[in-house]
């Protein structure tokens, strides 16, 4: 039996890869770590890059990445009231994980497509990523 956040949890992993994707598995988490990589970003922000998620799933992925410890959540007492979300030090510690996750996912698109803008949205992290700098 193992303790996470105050529950008791009766489960094993069979491969250590499981417990990485029970914390950044399923369709948007990945995609929310690599906006955050570029700079603190408010949920307005968030769900503005991310046009196929709703404001229902977004929230939920932020909550769970901040249980992890992955994300930190900073509230202004101001009013209305501001959010704003980043990545903690152990949030940072999945950057090289997501950097050959962008590459391997160029590699596929070039393998696969023979132009892999007729794929790829115009956006921030392709831009990034085609200058090396993400």
């Amino acid at each position: 039996m193992n303790s996470r956040k105050g529950q008791i949890i009766i489960h094993k992993y069979n491969i250590p890869v499981e417990a990485s994707l029970e914390v950044i598995g399923g369709k948007w988490k990945v995609l929310i770590l690599c906006y955050l990589i570029l700079g603190t970003k408010r949920t307005s922000e968030l769900k503005r890059l991310i046009p196929g998620i709703t404001q229902k799933v977004l929230t939920q992925q932020l909550r769970e990445l901040e249980e992890d410890e992955i994300v930190h959540r900073q509230v202004y007492n101001e009013v209305p009231p501001r959010v704003e979300y980043s990545l903690t030090d152990y949030g940072w510690s999945l950057k090289s994980i997501l950097d050959s996750l962008c590459l391997w996912g160029e590699r596929h698109i070039e393998r696969n497509y023979d132009n892999k803008y007729d794929v790829l949205e115009e956006g921030i992290l392709n831009r990034q990523h085609d200058t090396g700098n993400h």
